[in-house]
This record gives C-alpha cells, sequence and structure tokens, in this order.
C-alpha cells in the first residue's frame, strides 16, 4: 500500500484537512430543500429527517434482504451499553412502536454482561455502572437480563454443544410464515381488541425485576474470575478470552429464555477492524462466520449483526441528533497503549488510514461480503466433525501438512514429549483408567493417567488461533469448571471411540453402494 508523504507529487500535509461543512447555499442531497445538519460523506449532505429516513432504511433493508428473522420470533439483544449497540436497541424500539410504517414482527428481548470484574472494577463502581443502565433498560419496555460475567463458573458443560439446526425456510416458507402471522393478528384483533404488539404480548401484571431474580454473584466468584484474567500474560489473549466467555453465557441465557437469535451491534467500521484483527491472530478461516451477517456456528441460536451496514460516523451523528441514550462501561483495552494488543494496533492502523484514505473501511468492509462460509474438506466437513473447544468453530487443523503453521506446532510440541509406550500384542491403545467424572487434579496418577497432561489434551481440542492465544494462559486451573469438564469428556469419548474401533463392522464400498 501506498504511503502518505511518498514522492508522487507534493508532500503530504501534517495534519488531514478538515471534513467540509455545509454552507448556508447548499441544500439537502435527498430532498433538495432543507437545510443539510450533517454531512457523511464528501457531497453526502442531509437535513435531519432524510438522514433519519436514510438510516433507518439501513437498517430495515439489512434485515429484510436476508429473511432471517421469522415473524413471532424471540430474538435476544446484546447491548454493550455502547453507541453502536444502544443504536441497534433504539432501531428495534422504534420498527415495533404501533407508529412505524412498516413494523417489525419479532419478540425483542434485552441482554446486559456485567464485566467488571475482568476489568478490574471495584463494587462501588459496578454499581454505579448498573444504577444507570438499569433505568434505560426499563424504559425499552422489553424483558430484559442483568448477568455478570461470574456467572460463566457456574455453567454447564453443554453451553458448548452444538445443538441441531433447523433448516433455513425458502422464500415462499418465509411468505407462508409473515401471511400466517398476518392471519393471526386480524383474529385477535377482530376478537375485541387490538392485536397484539411488542408491548402488548407481555401479561397485564407488573413484570418482576429480572435483577431481583438473578442470583448475584459470590464472592468467590468474583475472585475466581479476577485470577483468571490476571493470569494471562497478552492483552490481545485477555481480549478474545473476554469476547468467549461474554458469548459463551449470552448463548446460555438465549437457551435458557428460548431466543432462537442473538443481535450484535457491530457497525461497518467494527467489523472491518475485527477483520484484519482476525487475519493476523490466523482465524482466516472463520472471517465468514465473524464478520458475517449470521453465524449459524451455534445450531439452534444464530448470532446476527444488523448494523454492519453503519459506519461509526453514522453511529454517532445518529445518536446526538436524536438522543439516544448510551452508557460508558470501561473495556480491558481502555487506557492501554496502541501497541498493547492486537486489536488495538489493527483499530489505530484502520482508523488512521480511514482519515486519509476515507474508503478504506468501504473497501475492507465490501471484501468481507464476498467471503463465502464454505466447510472444509476432511472429517470437519460435517456438523458432526470436531470443533474447537472455545470458539465452536470447526477444527482448522492439518497434521497432515508439515508446511502450515500448525504443523509447525506440532512437530516442536512432539519433539520435547518422551518416547511413547509400545503398544501390547492386542494393539490396543492404552486409555485413561479414571472415570469422567474425575476431575484433573484427582487423577490417579497411574498408567495413561499419568502420561496425559491436561495442557495437551485441551490444546488437541482448540483451533490454531485459540491454540496460540492459550499459550498466554500458564496454567489451566483458573480456566472455568464447564471447559475443563467438557474438554475432559471428549478426551474420554476419543480414548472410547479408539479403543472399539478394530470391533465395529465397516461396510465395504459395494455394500455401501447397494444400500
Amino acid at each position: 500500500m501506498c504511503q502518505v508523504g511518498e514522492d508522487y507529487g507534493e508532500p503530504a500535509p501534517g495534519e488531514p484537512p478538515p471534513a467540509p461543512r455545509p454552507s448556508r447555499e447548499q441544500k439537502c442531497v435527498k430532498c433538495k430543500e432543507a437545510q443539510p445538519v450533517v454531512v457523511i460523506r464528501a457531497g453526502d449532505a442531509f437535513c435531519r429527517d432524510c438522514f433519519k429516513a436514510f438510516y433507518v432504511h439501513k437498517f430495515r433493508a439489512m434485515l429484510g434482504k436476508n429473511r432471517l428473522i421469522f415473524p413471532g420470533e424471540k430474538v435476544l439483544l446484546a447491548w454493550s451499553g455502547g453507541p453502536s449497540s444502544s443504536s441497534m436497541v433504539w432501531q428495534v424500539l422504534e420498527g415495533l412502536s404501533q407508529d412505524s410504517a412498516k413494523r417489525l414482527r419479532f419478540v425483542a428481548g434485552v441482554i446486559f454482561v456485567d464485566e467488571g470484574a475482568a476489568c478490574g472494577q471495584s463494587l462501588e463502581e459496578r454499581s454505579k455502572t448498573l444504577a444507570e443502565v438499569k433505568p434505560i433498560l426499563q424504559a425499552t419496555g422489553f424483558p430484559w437480563h442483568v448477568v455478570a460475567l461470574e456467572e460463566v463458573f457456574s455453567l454447564p458443560p453443554s453451553v458448548l454443544w452444538c445443538s441441531a439446526q433447523e433448516p433455513v425456510g425458502s422464500e415462499g416458507a418465509y411468505k407462508a410464515a409473515v401471511d400466517s402471522f398476518l392471519q393471526q393478528q386480524h383474529v385477535l384483533g377482530a376478537g375485541g381488541g387490538p392485536g397484539p404488539t411488542q408491548g402488548e404480548e407481555q401479561p397485564p401484571q407488573p413484570p418482576l425485576d429480572p435483577q431481583n431474580l438473578a442470583r448475584p454473584p459470590t464472592p468467590a466468584q468474583t475472585e475466581a474470575l479476577s485470577q483468571l484474567f490476571c493470569s494471562v500474560r497478552t492483552l490481545t489473549a485477555k481480549e478474545e478470552l473476554l469476547q468467549t466467555l461474554r458469548t459463551h453465557l449470552i448463548l446460555h441465557m438465549a437457551r435458557a429464555h428460548g431466543y432462537s437469535k442473538v443481535m450484535t451491534g457491530d457497525s461497518c467500521t467494527r467489523l472491518a477492524i475485527k477483520l484484519m484483527t482476525n487475519l493476523a491472530l490466523g482465524r482466516g478461516a472463520f472471517l465468514a462466520w465473524d464478520t458475517g451477517f449470521s453465524d449459524e456456528r451455534h445450531g439452534d441460536v444464530v448470532v446476527v449483526r444488523p448494523m454492519r451496514d453503519h459506519t461509526l460516523k453514522e453511529v454517532a451523528f445518529y445518536n446526538r441528533l436524536f438522543s439516544v441514550p448510551s452508557v460508558f462501561t470501561p473495556a480491558v483495552d481502555t487506557k492501554a497503549p496502541e501497541k498493547a494488543s492486537i486489536h488495538r494496533l489493527m483499530e489505530a492502523f484502520i482508523l488512521r488510514l480511514q482519515t486519509q484514505f476515507p474508503s478504506t473501511v468501504s473497501t475492507v468492509y465490501r471484501t468481507s461480503e464476498k467471503l463465502v462460509k464454505g466447510p472444509r474438506d476432511g472429517p470437519a466437513a460435517g456438523d458432526s466433525g470436531p470443533r474447537c473447544l472455545l470458539c465452536m468453530c470447526a477444527l482448522d487443523v492439518d497434521a497432515a501438512d508439515s508446511a502450515t503453521a500448525f504443523g509447525a506446532q506440532t512437530s516442536s510440541h512432539l519433539s520435547q514429549m518422551q518416547s511413547p509406550i509400545p503398544l501390547t500384542e492386542t494393539r490396543t491403545p492404552p486409555g485413561p483408567c479414571c472415570s469422567p467424572g474425575v476431575g484433573w487434579a484427582q487423577r490417579c496418577g497411574q498408567g495413561a493417567c499419568r502420561r496425559e497432561d491436561p495442557q495437551t489434551c485441551i490444546e488437541e481440542q482448540l483451533c490454531y488461533s485459540c491454540r496460540v492465544n492459550m499459550k498466554d494462559l500458564p496454567s489451566l486451573d483458573p480456566l472455568p469448571p464447564y471447559i475443563l469438564a467438557e474438554a475432559q469428556l471428549r478426551t474420554h469419548r476419543a480414548w472410547g471411540l479408539q479403543e472399539i474401533r478394530d470391533c465395529l463392522i465397516e461396510d465395504s464400498d459395494d455394500e455401501a453402494g447397494q444400500s
């Protein structure tokens, strides 16, 4: 890429030129009549009403052209308090109101994850943040859930299971679902009152406060979470671990309350930064899932990103013009220097390029739109193939290809291991002698249990990117129990399958073709 200041002409100025301001003679590019109040790009000046219509249309068009959310479906809005997620909640709130021209037809709920313990906040600071969050959640009128990140220490191992995914309906199925929903609304409306809307689908009695129903985290859980993040060596690994635990917690809450979709507020600028960051982290095989509109890796719960067409500049203008409330919550990288992590470095790189070359974000974003979700060749291609223990993507493992980074890593790891004990005459591999319910620390220390390294067992169940991040975690003890339990269950399952493999009768090619 060309650098600013190269001798191709005039030297680049020390500071970027100021953004163009609408003059009194300039009119809105949409209606050609009103005075513009915001300039999105050079030459694109909008008045207040036209900018709102432009902004709302982007959100509705993203949902309309994909048609993944069916009428009456329960959707959980992941709200972090930031500008993008706040704008997303506001768009859903307006789309479900009676005054909306084309009303949204799904049932919404909001979830807020308190990450104060991972960021080193005190109890007073966390209570102050929750005091600002609660009025905003109550004002939406949606069912809302406030959960602390410490709840990951009480999650079941089933949160890491990929449940069966329902087949995606065709365009005709979507239209049939819309017609059925409208007919049901008409029947209910003719029964003596207006049809149920988003605000009327709840029972008439006053709703219970979800915060009073939720069990607050115990001091032991808070201490365990603080110990976990303090043990991670690099900020890059901390951010990846925080994102993983947050996703698992939201996924568990969605399943527990019957939500089949989860909306996140990832904007166009944030997804462009995420795409470049994931490339640097070795997640190139999963870019279509990490940055696309929909993410179906979890099976029964699909993550959608309806704000992916909005830039951070547009979000900031909309929130300012229409007084969208938001709450500032410190993150693990707050006040961190530019080179503290790969995430911060890539963010500064993209935003600096965007300042000098205004088409940087859109170019990266359009590239992400061309990525296709294609399964890998091999055992991981199907839905039943092995998946990463943390990110739940298909394992990008090429053990036979020594030229890959994973092959080099595996060769380096195998060279440091002791020579294996020869197999018995029956060629039965030695399996673990302890029951699956026994933890890593309570192993008997005999036979295969003595040779079975917990760190190695977990690393074998991770993708390349998660495996690199786990190197910054010196010990597995601080990890949440559900991760260790699922890793141990998969290990025992693999041992059992390997032991009975010689006893299984496989069909020949001719018999398989006849059947």
